[in-house]
């Protein structure tokens, strides 16, 4: 089993009763709902108002995928939860960071950029598979239409991702790296543009398929080996070799 969780603030459902009507569960909450109808993933889920944000040392050593989504709170989130996220997935943990989680303090810490860009809200998004060989892509369209989203348009000050799977073409003209992978350590990420919480967006069935695309393949291979600490040579190779 692939043991997820699904973090969001949850503070746009339970302060703006349009957001609420949208995703009256929480956009955790909606996530989880299709998660949990996979046969090999378990999930469950956690809020920024939840003690350590509920993403507690525990919860995170028995996390192989973590799901973030963020937007009212980016500064407001624990430095020390951000370095244990950090700490989580250079040791293996996979992480599929949604939308405006690029600029959360997780994310500028793995990335080590501004992770700014520009934005205009309500824009029809044609999102363009450009990485179709890639897992995250199995049996996702060439592209599907958003009526209306987000824009985020570059330049996105991000490092040179490991692949571009997804490009955002807006109405306004506009074009953005919609869907980035990385490696950090021993962790995979997938950065996610689609989300924005005024609009239906995780209910498209094709938005669905690529999070559970990601899930499966972020999911760590192995969490035992960890981050190798500086270790001082006593014997070298070549010493051990001798004496045989």
């Amino acid at each position: 089993m692939i043991r997820v969780t699904v973090w969001n603030e949850y503070i746009h459902e339970q302060e703006q009763e349009e957001i609420r009507r949208i995703y009256p569960e929480g956009i955790h909450g909606c996530i989880a709902g299709f998660l949990k109808k996979e046969d090999d993933i378990e999930v469950r889920t956690a809020t920024f108002q939840e003690p350590e944000h509920g993403l507690t040392e525990e919860v995170l050593q028995n996390t192989d995928v973590l799901i973030y989504w963020s937007h009212m709170r980016q500064e407001e989130f624990s430095d020390e939860v951000a370095k244990r996220i950090q700490r989580h997935v250079l040791n293996g943990m996979g992480l599929i960071a949604l939308h405006s989680a690029h600029y959360s303090k997780m994310m500028r810490l793995l990335m080590g950029t501004g992770m700014t860009l520009r934005w205009k809200h309500d824009e029809r998004e044609r999102l363009i598979c450009t990485a179709p060989y890639h897992p995250i892509a199995e049996g996702v369209p060439s592209h599907i239409d958003l009526p209306r989203e987000e824009m985020y348009g570059e330049y996105f000050d991000i490092p040179k991702p490991d692949d571009v799977v997804f490009t955002g073409w807006f109405s306004c003209g506009e074009v953005f790296r919609s869907g980035c992978t990385f490696t950090r350590g021993l962790g995979k990420i997938f950065y996610f543009q689609p989300g924005h919480e005024e609009y239906p967006i995780y209910d498209n069935s094709v938005i669905q398929k690529i999070i559970i695309n990601a899930v499966r393949w972020c999911r760590p291979v192995s969490r035992k080996m960890g981050q190798p600490d500086c270790t001082q040579v006593i014997t070298t190779l070549e010493e051990e070799y001798q004496k045989r």
